[in-house]
């Protein structure tokens, strides 16, 4: 079972989630275009903080790439959200389509809620990001992406599976993730 739980837990990781939905909407906003606007999208929300949090690790800033112990999510956290920022002021600036824009916008939302609660308590990032795509994958492609549910519920299962997180962090993880990140992209998208 540690082994499922592991590959779950690598599969729904937050960056994998942001490499697929970025292009994906992207492609529903503008076609081909929009795909490259969903890869720009996807560098500065997915790649660059995937480097950031490699660099930390290798100069041991943190333990790992998932940046478990809540203290070291607060000083990594100053990176990904400059990436991130970044990302989200250059596709406005540029004139991105308008779903991008929504994603990554909503996107920042929720690492802004969870950098708040950091501060306090460990949340699941890999449930909020895998919650909050569901729930933007359903407002854009219809109540069907509902089908994926058991996939949020199994990345969730995963991290309390590897004791990286409980069930109330997961539980509030995929609530953020919901509750923060879909209501901005619909009202932006």
């Amino acid at each position: 079972m540690a082994r499922w739980a592991w590959l779950l837990s690598d599969g729904g990781e937050p960056r994998n989630w942001i490499l697929v939905l970025a292009p994906l909407l992207g492609w529903h906003a503008a076609g081909w275009a929009g795909i490259g606007w969903g890869v720009f999208a996807a560098v500065f929300t997915a790649v660059l903080p995937t480097l950031i949090l490699g660099f930390g690790e290798r100069r041991r800033y943190w333990g790992d790439r998932h940046v478990r112990r809540r203290q070291d999510r607060i000083v990594a956290a100053p990176g990904v959200m400059a990436s991130v920022i970044t990302g989200t002021a250059l596709l406005y600036g540029l004139k991105a389509p308008a779903e991008v824009t929504a994603l990554v916008t909503a996107m920042l939302a929720v690492l802004l809620t969870l950098l708040v609660i950091t501060f306090f308590w460990k949340v699941s990032v890999h449930s909020a990001v895998a919650s909050g795509a569901l729930a933007i994958l359903s407002s854009v492609f219809g109540p069907w992406m509902l089908l994926l549910t058991p996939l949020v519920v199994l990345i969730g299962w995963s991290r309390i599976r590897l004791r990286c997180h409980t069930v109330g962090q997961v539980t509030v993880g995929v609530l953020i993730g919901a509750t923060v990140g879909a209501p901005v992209y619909t009202l932006l998208g």
